[in-house]
């Protein structure tokens, strides 16, 4: 176990949740390794790791290990931060990221379904799965610009749980039930395409989409890690206190 002072203790009892939101740079770890950090943050270690048919133990040490080297380091560590700062970076990073990235994916998929569609029949899937995916996810970062983080600013700025909507617990849970459809679809991505790797035969296009699905599922863990298990939970908590 970690044996400094100023680092956490973990357990294998430990969410892999709290893991990522005290020590960020847990993230890669855990996207090597296949364990579901975001939307299943709030479980255990024992538990995913289990579910992945890993030793909870051995897990546990590789995490340890992890820390040794990159104490903490990643793009921001979003528990130091305020929640308007949070719900800032969150758009600013990830939102942007997404407005770029997926309009481009589709591109993509929907060039490569049409030319090599004859050749894999899933490449039409892909297509349309990376479509829904780009609707969805764009209906989803709207309401959470226009509805959900304006709600959350007011919140830490002392305003009452008291909206048009209700508690802000409504729209949160509906936020996170949409992370879990993100989930499905990227898993579905991953799946049809055997894991993001090209075959022999793919075209650079063919490479160059498979390339970019991988790391959008990456920043989607992340975007959705600092939501379901830092940003929404702060949010609930102030909302209790206000």
């Amino acid at each position: 176990m970690n044996t400094e002072s100023t680092s956490p203790v973990f357990t294998v009892e430990t969410t892999v949740g709290a893991m990522v939101a005290a020590r960020p740079a847990l993230s890669r770890l855990f996207e090597k390794l296949g364990i579901d950090f975001c939307c299943g943050g709030k479980k255990p270690l024992a538990e995913l790791a289990a579910a992945r048919g890993l030793d909870p133990a051995t897990v546990l040490a590789l995490i340890d290990a992890a820390l040794a080297v990159t104490p903490g380091t990643d793009d921001v560590n979003p528990a130091t931060l305020s929640l308007r700062e949070l719900a800032d970076h969150i758009e600013r990073t990830h939102h942007e990221y997404v407005k770029a990235e997926l309009p481009r994916l589709l591109e993509m998929a929907e060039r490569v379904a049409r030319k090599h569609g004859w050749r894999d029949a899933r490449l039409a899937e892909v297509a349309e799965t990376v479509g829904l995916l780009t609707r969805e996810m764009f209906s989803h970062m709207t309401k959470e610009e226009r509805v959900l983080f304006p709600l959350v600013r007011q919140i830490e700025a002392g305003a009452a749980d008291n909206f048009h909507c209700g508690s802000i617990a409504n729209p949160i849970r509906q936020m996170e039930d949409e992370h879990e459809s993100a989930g499905r679809a990227v898993a579905r991505l991953r799946e049809l395409t055997d894991g993001f790797r090209p075959d022999g035969d793919a075209c650079n296009t063919h490479r160059a989409l498979l390339g970019g699905l991988e790391e959008f599922e990456a920043d989607l863990h992340r975007h959705v890690h600092k939501e379901n298990n830092v940003l929404f939970p702060r949010a609930l908590e102030l909302a209790d206190r206000n």
